[in-house]
């Protein structure tokens, strides 16, 4: 029987991908010795394997040479490592080998060659910013030194090289001594006691007397400030006042305002409006009616973007919309313009009968494709419609974003588990591409399962959608019968989800949650206990089916405790049930009030994004469609949850 000549096509081009896999499968161990060599720094054995892979043609050689050259760095010439990065110019590695070659030529003061090489570097790094500013200084002097000031002006410990500048700078007087209060304050006002205490020390007049105060201040600010034992011969004495005032703040407001009263007459007018700035950003996050006042005795400071927000939320939480408006006005243009000031400036507006001016915000709004956009949507009674699938990609439009370099070795280094790598190559491969390209990469990532980039990728989009690859549903006959039989609302579950994992069961937290839910380790311990599991073990915490019914119990629980209330059941399942109902009002509050005033920035962002998500996946899964306002809910006077009834497990 004659074989049809399509098929025998076909079999051949099985064979050659069967053979291709073969070798690349039989690389990858090699790149794994490769790794292996490079991290224990036997530069022999990474020799070899780099032999090894280039002759293969494995897509990760290139990385195999890249340790390579990161290993043998000190001896390379600057031939070698230019012909290294020109021909590997595309490939993410190659600006991290240019950081690190910068550094060298730095550290040797080699400063032509510098910058030569310097302007093609396209990462941000401290260190390389310090070299590249002494670096100018060669040339302009005070000039590069004063461009240098906002490496100066950082609250966190920078690189060690960064101090060489600094001495030159402070020795062209670039550095004033009120540049070193500014930062010993920035730098106090985040907790860096060791830093502050390196500030203070390049002042003329400071000695080890005074750095001993700066810990006995920290050990114990109350008794500092009743005692008076700092000294104010300098201004950092007062700044270190300052600094105990906000650490007595951050435990209650009533005992800020009782020590302030023993360092007041000490404190010049900005500095007071700098103690109740710190004051009521604080008793802003607790929910003190008073923060509002508080904000407005800050007048003679200069409140940064987090004050500005919190004192909007104080307003918020109040919903006393004249005084929200005076604030957003407050804000720069930028920060006004963040989609969440423009929606409750709206609110606002509406509240005052102001209809024209919040429609007009409302409709621009209405366009965005996020959380305000959905309640601008409903602010303006447009019926919630599915969302249209603008754009779907076509076979040849994803087999031709496949076949580049780069997702080569995207799915190389997924195969391998170096997904922090595949991310990277990811990245590049879809940097600057159109919306119809980014499609048509999200749908080559659901096909290889890669969830998360799928999201990541397709959430890109500015004005062609796709929303099933925006929020998809895989798992579904696992997600389902468990939503069913916790008797959860299956949107609410896909919502929770996306959020935490983005559909990667592999997925695990810098705090040990883990799996497609991102369960606890002591929470799935206190779950399996209940339902019952006594062969349950951490390592079944990324069995999917394990995780999503460990998760889903879970859910429902923190449910019950708050009587179905979404909104506070999501806050709970990230940061706690005890925490969720501290942010309660001894009034009942919108539900999206709520959510906005939630003092954890991680939290209040989750919320959100679990409560946009679940609005969208009604309409993915066929559900009966729930407003997004109605599905946030109004959430109860804090007297009517019993507090006997929250435990502080997963806190």
């Amino acid at each position: 029987m004659r074989r049809h000549p399509l098929l025998s096509y076909l079999c051949v081009i099985c064979v050659l991908l069967q053979v291709s896999l073969a070798h690349a499968l039989a690389g990858d161990d090699e790149v794994l010795l490769a790794r292996a060599a490079y991290d224990k720094k036997n530069n022999f054995a990474l020799t070899d394997s780099l032999s090894r892979l280039k002759e293969l043609q494995h897509p990760l050689a290139p990385y195999a040479e890249y340790w390579w050259m990161l290993s043998n760095l000190d001896d390379a010439t600057p031939e070698t490592v230019n012909e290294f990065l020109n021909r590997n110019t595309h490939i993410p590695f190659a600006d991290r080998l240019r950081g690190e070659w910068l550094k060298k030529l730095g550290k040797q003061q080699n400063w032509a060659l510098f910058q030569e090489v310097y302007p093609q570097y396209q990462l941000q790094d401290p260190a390389v910013a310090c070299y590249a500013a002494e670096a100018n200084a060669l040339a302009n002097d005070a000039k590069a030194f004063e461009a240098a000031r906002v490496l100066w002006m950082q609250a966190k410990e920078q690189p060690g090289n960064c101090n060489q500048l600094f001495d030159k700078m402070q020795n062209a007087n670039v550095l004033t001594d009120e540049d070193l209060v500014a930062r010993f304050r920035l730098a106090l006002s985040e907790n860096r006691v060791t830093l502050a205490k390196g500030i203070a020390n390049r002042h003329r007049a400071i000695d080890a007397t005074f750095l001993k105060q700066i810990d006995t201040v920290n050990a114990n600010p109350q008794k500092a400030i009743t005692k008076k034992t700092v000294s104010v011969k300098t201004p950092f004495g007062k700044e270190l006042y300052l600094y105990a005032l906000n650490q007595i703040a951050k435990t209650g407001s009533t005992q800020a305002l009782n020590a302030y009263k023993f360092v007041q007459p000490l404190l010049n007018a900005e500095q007071k409006s700098y103690f109740y700035g710190r004051l009521a950003i604080l008793a802003a996050q607790r929910h003190e009616p008073e923060a509002y006042q508080w904000f407005r005795l800050a007048e003679h400071t200069q409140l940064n973007r987090d004050q500005l927000d919190w004192f909007a939320r104080s307003t918020l939480r109040q919903s006393n919309w004249p005084q929200l408006l005076e604030v957003i006005a407050l804000m720069p243009d930028d920060q006004a313009e963040e989609p969440n000031w423009r929606y409750w400036k709206g609110r606002a507006l509406k509240a005052q009968n102001q209809m024209l001016e919040a429609n007009g915000l409302f409709a621009m709004l209405s366009t965005e494709r996020h959380y305000y956009g959905w309640l601008a949507q409903e602010e303006l009674e447009a019926s919630m419609r599915a969302q249209p699938m603008e754009y779907v990609p076509t076979d040849a439009d994803v087999e031709a974003f496949a076949k580049s370099e780069a997702i080569q070795r995207a799915e190389a280094l997924q195969r391998l588990e170096m997904r922090w790598e595949a991310k990277l190559e990811w990245a590049a491969a879809t940097d600057n591409l159109t919306d119809e390209q980014l499609i048509a990469a999200a749908e080559y990532a659901a096909r290889q399962k890669w969830y998360d980039l799928a999201v990541i990728t397709a959430d890109k989009t500015k004005a062609v959608h796709n929303f099933n690859l925006r929020y998809p549903t895989p798992y579904r006959d696992l997600m389902q019968p468990a939503s069913n039989d916790q008797a959860l609302d299956e949107a609410w579950v896909y919502g929770i989800i996306r959020q935490e994992s983005r559909f990667m069961h592999y997925a695990k937290s810098g705090v040990g949650a883990a799996g497609l839910m991102q369960v606890m380790p002591a929470t799935a311990k206190w779950v399996a206990g209940k339902v019952g599991w006594s062969n349950y073990h951490h390592g079944m915490l990324h069995d999917l089916d394990t995780n999503i019914s460990l998760g889903t119990y879970y859910m429902r629980y923190t449910s019950d405790l708050f009587n179905g209330q979404e909104t506070m059941a999501t806050a709970a399942y990230n940061a706690g049930p005890s925490r969720a109902k501290k942010w309660m009002a001894d009034v009942p509050l919108e539900g999206a009030i709520y959510a906005e005033t939630i003092p954890f920035s991680e939290t209040r962002n989750y919320v959100k994004k679990v409560m946009a998500n679940a609005h969208i996946y009604t309409q993915r899964l066929g559900l009966n469609n729930i407003p997004l306002k109605k599905r946030l809910g109004v959430i109860p006077a804090k007297i009517n949850v019993d507090s006997a009834s929250i435990s502080t497990l997963n806190e």
